[in-house]
């Protein structure tokens, strides 16, 4: 939606997706004209890379799209101090875990996951919907 237009035309300078083997960087225009002159079998990566396509034809989000992802997220989850540390080991979040969620999230919606401080420590599906 407008997250990615806001993505690309940044204040500071314009961005773009690219498509290197599979996988979805974001890349700076100025670093992508200056990678031209690398060979493609020869680049490994350039950029950060958001996530690949799988052979099924499926895109898989990156953890390292996470700084990305917070910034324009629509639905927010916050965890507490006792919770975090369960979810970054890779468990589920239980209700008894969460300290704040957006107003109005609905069932199987994609969310970022902070805890207290603000600092985004991963992305996930919510559960439940929080409308009553």
């Amino acid at each position: 939606g407008r997250s990615v237009e806001r993505l690309i035309n940044r204040s500071d300078e314009r961005h773009c997706f690219r498509l290197i083997k599979d996988r979805v960087y974001y890349i700076s225009e100025s670093v992508m004209k200056s990678s031209t002159s690398i060979n493609k079998d020869n680049l490994l990566h350039c950029g950060t890379c958001l996530g690949k396509f799988t052979k099924s034809g499926k895109f898989r989000l990156h953890i390292t799209a996470l700084d990305y992802l917070s910034q324009y997220s629509k639905y927010k989850v916050w965890l507490k101090p006792s919770a975090e540390m369960s979810f970054l080991y890779g468990n589920n979040v239980l209700k008894s875990g969460l300290a704040r969620i957006t107003e109005s999230t609905p069932q199987y919606a994609g969310v970022v996951i902070y805890n207290l401080a603000d600092i985004p420590l991963g992305f996930g599906v919510a559960a439940q919907t929080t409308d009553a």
